[in-house]
């Protein structure tokens, strides 16, 4: 683990580089699937997946907003923990991605990613 303790959003406003290299649309389900697969007698490379992803932790008591850090290398941490947002945002996109849920981790909906990128200021 490169980070010792979890960023806050605070830290994540105040770095630009956050913002900048976010993947909006990127599911859990994409990082964790295989990255090389057999098509018929070919074997197919998907492209590297590299920047920082929003996503919903469904294996505790409540939903929790973290950013997961994703390299080319397919490298994968959880780096940030957002507290400011309301749990019913978070239930709401858990029901509303129930199927898409992998490993206990949920994508985000249009709205978090809204409220996410409004604090962010990616607006």
């Amino acid at each position: 683990m490169i980070f010792s303790e979890l960023i806050t959003l605070k830290e994540l406003k105040e770095d630009p580089y956050f913002r900048e290299n976010m993947l909006w649309d990127v599911e859990p389900q994409e990082v964790m699937s295989p990255r090389c697969v057999k098509e018929g007698d070919k074997l197919v490379y998907k492209g590297p997946i590299k920047g920082y992803i929003p996503y919903i932790d469904t294996s505790g008591a409540k939903p929790v907003l973290f950013i997961m850090r994703h390299t080319q290398m397919d490298y994968g941490e959880t780096i940030a923990r957002i507290d400011e947002i309301p749990e019913e945002m978070l239930i709401e996109a858990v029901n509303e991605n129930r199927d898409k849920i992998c490993f206990g981790m949920c994508p985000i909906n249009e709205k978090i990613k809204q409220w996410l990128k409004r604090e962010l200021g990616a607006l």
